[in-house]
């Protein structure tokens, strides 16, 4: 009841993202880009936040402590991190945001540099994870597909 009293936020800012203040914030954090399911039930069990609690309704402490509890990283296991060992710097973290957008823009311009298979594939517009092109991806106009016949005229 003391939900219905207080007055709504239109918009909850958490992750430097707005994410809407009349949803759940279990659902309202499915916005942020880096976030899931499974990591937005994590920082609601583990902060001790009402996962039915509208967005709007919370505080900027708790966003504060939603974005302490993905830098510190202590009650999230390791298999739900974006970013796991990673290639240069070798530290485990999780990203979120524009950071995970920049992160996964240096990673596919690396492996163009290097002219890896990933990096060639990507480069040339192509699906890069192993899927078929004969029969998807026809949008692109690269992948081969069926090819008819040329129709000959017999009458001339």
């Amino acid at each position: 009841m003391a939900e219905d009293k207080q007055q709504v936020k239109p918009f909850f800012r958490v992750f430097n993202t707005d994410v809407i203040g009349e949803k759940p914030i279990v659902m309202a954090l499915l916005k942020v880009k880096g976030i899931g399911f499974s990591l937005s039930n994590i920082i609601c069990n583990s902060l001790g936040i009402l996962k039915t609690k509208k967005a709007g309704l919370l505080s900027a402490d708790d966003a504060k402590r939603m974005e302490n509890l993905i830098k510190e990283k202590k009650d999230l296991p390791s298999w739900l991190l974006n970013r796991v060992k990673e290639e240069i710097t070798g530290e485990t973290k999780h990203l979120v945001g524009a950071d995970l957008k920049f992160a996964v823009e240096t990673d596919i311009k690396r492996a163009r540099r290097l002219k890896t298979y990933k990096g060639i594939r990507h480069s040339a517009g192509l699906p890069v994870r192993g899927q078929r092109t004969r029969g998807h991806f026809r949008k692109i106009g690269k992948a081969i597909g069926v090819q008819k016949s040329k129709v000959t005229k017999k009458g001339k």
